[in-house]
């Protein structure tokens, strides 16, 4: 213990104030702990990561083993048993903790493993959601949102109980985890969190219908022959009808596996389609340069370009020369930021045509079996009978 800058006692230095309540459960506890098993699990050969303070990784002549720690929930995977074995027994030494075996729950996401395949589901969560909305005999319908649909801050009345609606909204924001396919969806009743109106709650109610035809959907990770991220980037022009500002989405593939997408509206008004779309790669060129440096700490590095896909000709055009200078001025950042990356080598920007954009489905509403394809695309399927057999 160390008594907090300007409360020590010249008299007696080494004395410390006595805490009245358990350290437990104050704003310092987190941070306190986290300093301790940093240390701890640092003196033991690990090296923090710069990209994410949450993750260590070991690194030997012949093993390697990665930590991922969340408060006090730990996982731990290494290339062998040995040194798998031989942390564990040194946390337990230092730690009251229990080794749980096997990877199979982790922060509420259920993990189920075969050979090759890891299948992460919150089905026990989903069904959660379902009851407390008390929906639970409801019919379910096969897709997301009407596809000319958009909703407004204005209209309709106000809702009876809108602390159920913001208690909704916030659990359908975590069970995003596991199903990309519900992100447009949720960001969109999000948005009407402080007022929410009839609508907003029509809208939310059909996400829940959707989620009981799909209660046992989840996200397939898979081993994968190649190794390279290909993203895809899209945006819709001036989508809120509220503050005409644009949708910026991507998702982000390492081989054939989805490990990141994202459906955020931007912070200001975009003066053209290509502006917007010219953001939304922006945004997407900045999580692939940190998914880089990531895949680098943990020694697995990418030897060629990332791959990142726009269905606007204009944006192919202004990442390789802004030769627009007068049109793009407002932008000039991102597209110093975006023709740097490619300058450089890491980045291409190339052309897809817009029946396989697979962002689309993270921006707008669309055809029941456009979604089911893209959706599929996104390795988002039905549970384990598809696992059993690979």
């Amino acid at each position: 213990m160390h008594q907090p800058s300007g409360f020590i006692d010249p008299e007696h230095p080494d004395y410390v104030c006595r805490l009245r309540r358990s350290l437990y459960g104050l704003k310092q506890a987190p941070r306190a702990w986290f300093q301790r098993f940093a240390k701890f699990i640092t003196n033991c050969g690990f090296r923090g990561s710069m990209c994410d303070p949450s993750l260590f990784v070991y690194q030997s002549v012949s093993d390697t083993a990665y930590l991922l720690l969340y408060v006090d929930d730990i996982v731990l995977t290494a290339s062998n048993n040995s040194p798998l074995h031989r942390f564990i027994d040194l946390m337990k030494r230092k730690f009251a903790m229990s080794d749980l075996g096997l990877l199979h729950h982790f922060l509420g996401i259920s993990v189920t493993r075969s050979s090759s395949v890891l299948y992460l589901s919150k089905s026990l969560y989903a069904q959660d959601i379902i009851a407390r909305a008390s929906m639970t005999q409801c019919n379910p319908v096969d897709t997301l949102v009407d596809t000319n649909s958009k909703l407004s801050a204005t209209s309709g009345p106000t809702v009876k109980d809108p602390t159920l609606y913001r208690s909704l909204a916030g659990a359908l924001q975590y069970l995003t985890f596991t199903r990309p396919d519900i992100s447009y969806a949720v960001q969109q009743v999000c948005l009407f969190m402080h007022d929410p109106r009839e609508p907003h709650m029509q809208a939310l109610k059909r996400i829940i219908r959707y989620l009981q035809g799909t209660i046992h959907h989840g996200l397939f990770i898979s081993v994968s022959t190649t190794s390279g991220l290909t993203t895809y980037s899209d945006a819709d022009w001036e989508g809120c009808p509220d503050s005409r500002r644009s949708t910026s989405v991507y998702c982000v593939f390492l081989g054939d596996n989805l490990v990141s997408w994202s459906s955020k509206r931007q912070a200001t008004i975009s003066r053209s389609s290509a502006e917007a779309e010219y953001r939304g790669v922006a945004n997407v060129v900045a999580e692939t340069t940190w998914l880089r440096n990531l895949l680098l700490e943990i020694h697995l590095p990418l030897r060629r370009a990332n791959i990142v896909y726009c269905d606007n000709v204009s944006v192919i055009y202004m990442s390789g020369d802004p030769v627009q200078h007068q049109r793009t001025k407002h932008v000039e950042i991102d597209i110093h930021f975006v023709c740097e990356r490619v300058r450089i080598g890491d980045i291409h920007v190339l052309h897809v045509p817009s029946e396989n954009q697979y962002a689309d489905i993270f921006t707008k509403g669309l055809p029941r079996q456009l979604f089911v394809r893209f959706r599929s695309s996104l390795s988002v399927c039905s549970s384990l009978a598809q696992t059993k057999g690979v």
